[in-house]
């Protein structure tokens, strides 16, 4: 008997669909997209209405021959890649390749925002037609990146270095970083004092900061400034003047869309928004529990919707009754509003079950898998939970012309802050409300002074991005899409225009040059506004219908003639190097070559003289009687690797990395090996030995550096 077909994109997922659906069915996977545009080249024929040349992937050829071949013995097919315009185009492909294999099945599409028995048998039940207006929406976000990639990615060869890309959304990603840095180094920091005092009331001492002086809020530029106030309050009477207190309610936060769950996995748990999606695709996916069979723990994590489903609600409603009482629940459920910008396609990121607890899901996760799903768990849980209500006590103290306040905050009733609490900026544990004490005063309470602490501070230049508040901004200025943070970030970052120093995102010197060259010629291309303009544009192709062709050529026909102008006036970048050239006189420059930096006669190309820029690593040669430095060098295929200074007369190479260390067994230079699995350790490179050993901790490091610098210059 024929049984039907299941495509999906990944082979975990096949594998919790296949247990699901049992027998009756055949469940694959496509991996991904089969087809996309060529490699080699545009494959958009800009002067036929942008006709489209989609070739089979290389990668995907045996994979397409084998959904061939069971298409043809399917009865039915059912296309369920992921529920989103990229997941669409690639059903709509898939569609594509069957019929060319010959399939004479009903081919139809599916789709669900979990993985679970009722979500799939009900997709099942309802299958639809491909939405030819969201694939078109896709086409023409391929189209866009792969004109703006494909015209500007080979002038940036020429005129910066080989083997550099422009994105539409990466270069515009990429301009935040650099612009950032920019304000921090353009920043002058202005200096102002604060005024706080430690007071006593019955032995209890609490501390009072200067709120008002001389009735307006203080504006103390100055240590001058500030001691006229000291001085006031030295000899002043400390008079309570008022208590107050008032009622706080917080609300719990709405559940998680992909930005907010990539920023509070990274301020909670240091993720990087990388690793936090692959971790919720995992969780997606599912696993195989003992009493349930292969089920999905969350719902699909690609939205920008925080809409969730009655049933969900009510399963939410249940669990927090029965945990923490009818008290913890809202007058009425609770109903987030999605913002008017997003796609709205699916729900929030919440657990398939809330009787699913991280408790009882633990043994069976891994404990990265664990932090994820307690933390979607309880933001979930939390969204539909009663208010937190606070009571912040306020004290008001007169001292001469100063007023100076206190306050303190007690819970009155923990509501949703039982179970979850958000973070604060940048991964400080969000603990605002945790209680302070005041000992008890009273209107016309006269205080002890213990002491006045005047504090000079400066002002900030505004912070460097982490990953977590550069899709932050993304998604507040509508660059890109939740399907897209994730790879534009790590784009950014395997480019080599950003890199980052512990969590903070820094642009390098290559990322500033690009930059500065693409505002220059392609303002359009690295503007914000314009991005989200786009956004918005491809939003009309899937929702109002709008001829992709028609966008394509609003775009590109202005592009094309920006181009132009940019191939004429864009300068080739090179950066003065300090050294002059020996054969003219006339300054070195800093290049980029194919093998990387290189220095370059600024007379060139009446002067041709140029050289590779050596890097020293303050080794001298292993090969006995050399006497050369070792120095970091570049293989034809762009590889680092480790050589003499006297090539070829000495043949001293390696590709890991020379030490002073020796080894404690054979007393051999050991090297430093970098391994995917185990990091990076000592490893001694004699043969006969092969000694592995830790690598001294970073302070061990800079001792040694330092008895190093001592040694040598007793020696001179």
């Amino acid at each position: 008997m024929a049984q039907a077909l299941v495509i999906v994109e990944s082979p975990a997922k096949a594998k919790t669909i296949g247990k699901i659906l049992g027998k009756d069915y055949v469940v694959k996977a496509s991996a991904g997209h089969v087809r996309d545009l060529p490699k080699k080249k545009l494959g958009v024929d800009v002067k036929k209405n942008f006709n489209l040349d989609y070739e089979v992937l290389p990668e995907r050829e045996d994979i397409v021959k084998d959904l061939q071949a069971a298409g043809l013995k399917a009865k039915e097919i059912f296309l369920a890649p992921d529920p989103d315009r990229e997941g669409e185009a690639i059903a709509w492909h898939l569609a594509a390749v069957l019929v060319e294999g010959g399939s004479k099945a009903k081919i139809r599409r599916i789709q669900f925002n979990e993985i679970t028995k009722d979500a799939i048998l009900n997709s099942l039940k309802k299958p639809r037609e491909i939405d030819i207006e969201r694939v078109n929406a896709q086409q023409a976000r391929r189209v866009l990146d792969r004109l703006v990639g494909y015209k500007i990615s080979p002038l940036l060869w020429q005129k910066v270095r080989r083997g550099l890309s422009a994105g539409r959304v990466q270069s515009v990603a990429a301009r935040l970083v650099c612009d950032r840095e920019k304000a921090i180094l353009a920043f002058k920091p202005e200096e102002y004092w604060t005024v706080s005092t430690q007071l006593q009331k019955g032995k209890k001492p609490f501390k009072s900061d200067l709120s008002k002086w001389k009735g307006k809020k203080p504006d103390l530029k100055t240590e001058a400034q500030t001691g006229l106030v000291v001085g006031a309050l030295e000899v002043a009477t400390f008079v309570v003047s008022s208590v107050g207190t008032a009622n706080q309610k917080r609300n719990p936060s709405p559940p998680f869309i992909t930005s907010s769950l990539q920023q509070e996995a990274s301020k909670r748990h240091g993720f990087t928004v990388k690793r936090t999606m692959a971790l919720a695709q995992e969780l997606y996916e599912g696993l195989e529990l003992p009493e349930e069979g292969a089920v999905g723990l969350i719902t699909y994590m690609r939205t920008d919707s925080v809409r969730v489903a009655k049933e969900a609600q009510e399963e939410a409603i249940e669990y927090i009754v029965g945990k923490y009482g009818k008290d913890y629940l809202p007058s009425k459920p609770r109903i987030y509003k999605t913002k008017s910008s997003a796609q709205d396609a699916h729900e929030a990121i919440r657990p398939t079950s809330a009787m699913r607890s991280p408790e009882l899901m633990k043994p069976y996760l891994k404990p990265d898998l664990f932090k994820l799903y307690k933390l979607i768990w309880e933001r979930f849980l939390a969204s539909q939970m009663e208010s937190a209500t606070l009571t912040v006590l306020t004290v008001d103290i007169t001292a001469g012309d100063a007023t100076l306040r206190s306050t303190a905050t007690k819970v009155k009733f923990a509501g949703f802050h039982a179970l979850y609490k958000d973070t604060t900026e940048e991964g400080e544990d969000g603990d605002a409300d945790a209680p302070s004490t005041l000992p008890d005063l009273a209107e016309g309470d006269t205080l002890e002074r213990l002491k006045i602490e005047p504090k000079q501070h400066f002002t900030q230049p505004p912070p460097r991005f982490t990953e977590a508040t550069l899709v932050k901004l993304m998604e507040e200025k509508q660059i890109g899409r939740p399907s897209t943070y994730a790879p534009t970030i790590s784009t950014i970052q395997d480019r080599g225009y950003v890199i980052k120093e512990g969590r903070a995102l820094m642009p390098t010197e290559l990322g500033n040059q690009v930059n500065d060259q693409l505002v220059a010629h392609f303002p359009n291309i690295v503007d914000p506004s314009f991005t989200a303009e786009m956004e918005e544009n491809l939003d009309k192709v899937e929702h109002e219908g709008q001829i992709w062709q028609d966008l394509i050529k609003a775009f590109y026909v202005p592009f094309a003639e920006t181009l132009k102008i940019a191939k004429e006036e864009m300068k080739p970048v090179a950066v003065e190097s300090g050294q002059t050239c020996e054969l003219c006189g006339k300054p070195l420059l800093i290049k980029y070559g194919r093998f990387g930096e290189f220095l370059s006669c600024a007379g060139y190309p009446e002067c041709k003289n140029a050289k590779p820029i050596i890097k020293r690593i303050g080794l001298v040669c292993r090969n006995e009687g050399c006497g050369g430095d070792i120095v970091e060098k570049k293989s034809r295929k762009g590889m680092t690797f480790f050589g003499c200074t006297g090539y070829p007369t000495c043949t001293f190479t390696s590709w890991d990395q020379p030490t002073e260390t020796k080894c404690p067994d054979c007393e051999t230079f050991m090297n430093i090996k970098i391994s995917k699995r185990k990091g990076s350790f000592l490893l001694c490179p004699n043969e006969a030995c092969k000694k592995i050993s830790k690598l001294p901790s970073k302070k061990k490091q800079e001792e040694a550096e330092e008895e190093a610098e001592a040694a040598a210059a007793a020696a001179v």
